[in-house]
Formats: C-alpha cells, structure tokens, sequence
C-alpha cells in the first residue's frame, strides 16, 4: 500500500529569509501564501502545484545537529519556453551571477545556472531534442522533444 500524497515541494533552509523571498517572487513570479520571519511559502499563480518554500536554517523546528543553511549543494530546474530569452531577462538585465553560461547539451537541454542568494543554484532549462547516444538513454515515449 502506498501514502496518498497531497503535496510534495522543497523547503530551502536559509540564512536570509528576506532576501531569498525577494529573489524567488522578483525573478520567478511566485507568489506568497504564508509568510512569517522564519518561514515563507510560494506559489506560482499560474501553476498553483509548484510550491517552495523558505525556512530559517536556525528555527527550532529544525533538528538541532542539522541546522545548516544550503550551502551550493541543491540545484532548482525551471524548465522554461525560451531559455535564451530568459537568460537575457535574468543575467543581461537583472544582473544574476551567473555559474554557468548558458549552453546547449547533447543530453537534451538548453541552459543556464544563476545563484540565488540563499546559495541555491537555479538550473534555468528549455528542453530540446537529445542527440547522439543520449536520445539512447530516454526511457520510451519520454525523450527531450522541443
């Protein structure tokens, strides 16, 4: 028997609670549904399934030992419909520091990785065709299409 689940979103541990929410609703277009000063939740308003949240890395609901603000290890994909047009918007004019310049893959992607202040990579993605050995790789009826 499996768990019925009801929802399913990441909660990123933060030092900077304030400026981690400026940057997911200026530059991604959530939107607040909770907000307190340990603990925000977003959510896209034209797609209401994609939640994240924010957490203050210190807060006691966090297990003591464990109390770590993300330090670079998580990555977000926001796969998107034009990716270069959203590379213009983000780096050429919001200024983003930019990880990884944007670059087509032969895995199936065009992309680009900026920094969020909370220290999470965001993987800014238009997915195109897969090509050589990695259109190999796709399970059936699930390979990177544009």
């Amino acid at each position: 028997m499996h768990t019925e689940l009801s929802g399913f979103y990441p909660v990123i541990a933060t030092r900077d609670i304030e400026a981690s929410h400026r940057f997911y609703v200026e530059h991604f277009n959530f939107e607040e549904t909770f907000a307190t000063d340990w603990y925000v939740s977003l959510r896209r308003p034209d797609a209401p399934q994609y939640e994240l949240a924010l957490l203050d890395h210190s807060h006691p609901t966090v297990p003591e030992g464990r109390r770590n603000p993300i330090q670079g290890g998580l990555l977000l994909n926001f796969e998107v419909g034009d990716v270069d047009a959203e590379h213009r918007r983000l780096v050429g004019e919001a200024g983003l520091p930019e990880l990884l310049p944007l670059r087509t893959e032969e895995f199936g992607q065009r992309h680009f990785i900026v920094a969020a202040p909370d220290g999470v990579m965001i993987d800014v993605i238009t997915v195109i065709p897969a090509s050589g050995e990695y259109s190999e790789h796709y399970t059936s009826g699930q390979a990177a299409q544009s």
